[in-house]
Order: structure tokens, then sequence, then C-alpha cells
């Protein structure tokens, strides 16, 4: 069934409006992957500490945060992969944000290490020196950038619902059919916000994490759930009891569904170089990094 849905989906992202495009390999970095070229290992040399104008947490490092429960974005196993990070705890961070984060840190000769962060906690993180950018499938709204800088985005998607199978509201086609509806979204998130477009919604109290969410749907407490394509995709593709439904042109919620990387404000030399990194990643690569992550996602519990 994943495989099925997986070909699918391709062809779904390929209309995703993208960000930049260059010349770069169509596979993802792995843990083998070869070290960096020349010209990056030698601005890895300055960011350890050759140059002040461009310094990180831990000199050599990249040290970037996210949920690592975020699927396909993010997520946590247990199993010790090429694409993954050990986190510690006899645990590994895999997903689209960690191949992003390990091909950045091959670009700027730096060694990456993911440190697993609570949502709220990561704008907080990147402020405070404990980490050096947030790579976590987030969005850079107004409110977040009086925080922190972003990138320019690094993937596009667009906003669905996830509703049970046996649903009456499979075959929706406008955001307006869930009014009387329960719907939730992510606590913290544009996913919990953009609910309120829906007029006569009936909106629950957001939760932290979308495992919780989905077993607040699938226990009929709520009947739609908000999220991006990829993660509804993914939701869907361990969840057999469980589909997503994409809305007729004009008729869906209105939000930028664009994710960006982000770095403590004013720290240019840092988003800069980041932004050189994503320059040189292809749309067709952004794409394929994508379907390789929802079709490696672990099922969720």
């Amino acid at each position: 069934m994943k495989k099925l849905f997986v070909c699918a989906l391709a062809a779904a992202m390929m209309l995703a409006a993208g960000c930049s495009s260059g010349s770069s390999s169509s596979s993802a970095p792995s843990a083998a992957s070869p070290a960096a070229p020349a010209a990056s290992q030698a601005a890895g040399s300055e960011a350890a500490g050759g140059d002040a104008s461009l310094t990180t947490v831990t000199p050599g490092k990249f040290i970037i945060g996210m949920e690592c429960a975020y699927a396909p974005f993010n997520w946590t196993q247990l199993e010790k992969t090429d694409t993954a990070v050990d986190i510690g705890s006899a645990s590994y961070a895999d997903g689209y944000d960690v191949v992003m984060g390990k091909y950045i840190a091959e670009q700027l000769g730096l060694e990456l290490l993911v440190k697993p962060i609570a949502w709220e906690g990561l704008e907080p993180a990147v402020n405070n020196g404990e980490i050096d950018a947030i790579i976590a499938g987030m969005t850079a709204t107004p409110e977040r950038r009086e925080n922190v800088d972003f990138t320019d985005p690094y993937y596009e998607s667009k906003m669905v619902v996830i509703v049970r199978k046996d649903s009456d509201l499979t075959n929706i086609t406008s955001i307006q059919d869930l009014s009387g509806r329960k719907v939730q979204g992510q606590l913290n998130t544009l996913y919990d916000t953009v609910i309120d477009q829906i007029e006569g919604v009936d909106h629950v109290t957001p939760l932290a994490t979308y495992p919780l969410m989905v077993v607040a749907l699938q226990s009929g407490e709520v009947d739609a759930l908000t999220a991006e394509l990829p993660v509804a995709a993914g939701v869907v593709a361990s969840n057999p009891d469980l589909t997503y439904v994409e809305f007729a042109e004009g008729s869906g919620f209105e939000a930028d569904t664009s994710v960006s990387i982000a770095v403590k404000k004013g720290n240019t030399a840092l988003l800069d170089a980041i932004q050189g990194a994503l320059a040189s990643v292809s749309e067709e690569d952004r794409q394929q990094w994508m379907i390789d992550a929802t079709s490696r996602q672990p099922a969720q519990e």
C-alpha cells in the first residue's frame, strides 16, 4: 500500500511551488556520504573559528533543533540507518529535515548534531545559543520573524485535512463543508489558527503532536485534523483506517505552507552560509527527498 501511495504522492508533489534550483546529486546525503568539497571544507574551518564572522555554538559542529516527532519532516526511531543521526538514549532522528540538515552541514564542512526539542522550545533554544538553527518544518510567519531570522523556504506543500476513511467527510471539496464539525490542529502552529477560517466550526483544543492527534481522530473525539500534505500522506500510509482530503481550488485554507530554516536574530553570517547551501539543492532533489522520507518513515503506533 505504501509503495502505491508514494508513487501517487510523487506526481502530486511535483506540482508544489519551488524555492530555488541548482545542481546537486539526486540521492540524499547519508552517514556514509563523502567529505564535503574543498571549498566547503574551507568554510567549515572558518565556522570552527578561523573567521569570527561565521561561528557555531560548538566549533566544528552544526547543531540543529527539531521535535523528532513530526513525520515525514522528522521523527525518532530505534534503528541505525544511513539517513539517521544518533540523538542518544539508543535513539536516532531521521526524516526530511535530518536529510536537509545533513546536506547543509556537509556543504559547510561541519558535523551535524540533532537536538530533540519540544516545538514551543525551539525559538528560545536558538536565541539562547543552545542550537545553531531550527530545521523543523517551521513556517516563517510575521510573528516568528520578530524573534528569529529565516532563510528562503526549503520546501512548500499544501494544506489538507485528515479524516476517518468511514467518515461522510471523505468527499468534501471546501473547508466550509466542515462547518459544525470538530476540527483539531497542532498546538502553537498555523494548522491550529487556520481552523477559524471555517464558519461555525467546533474548534477543538489543539494537541502538541500528531501521534496524539491521530489517536483523537481514530477514537472519534474529533472529526478532522488539519495538516500539510506530506504529514497527512505519512499518517495515512501508516494508518489504513484514515484518509486525507484535498480541497477544490479557491475553497481551501488561506495559509503559507512553505517551511524555512531559522537562526538567531542578527546571525547574518550563518544565515547567508545556510542560504548558500540551500541554493545548491535542485527542486527535483527537494521533492525526491520528501518522497523518500515518506516511504521510509516508521508506522505510528
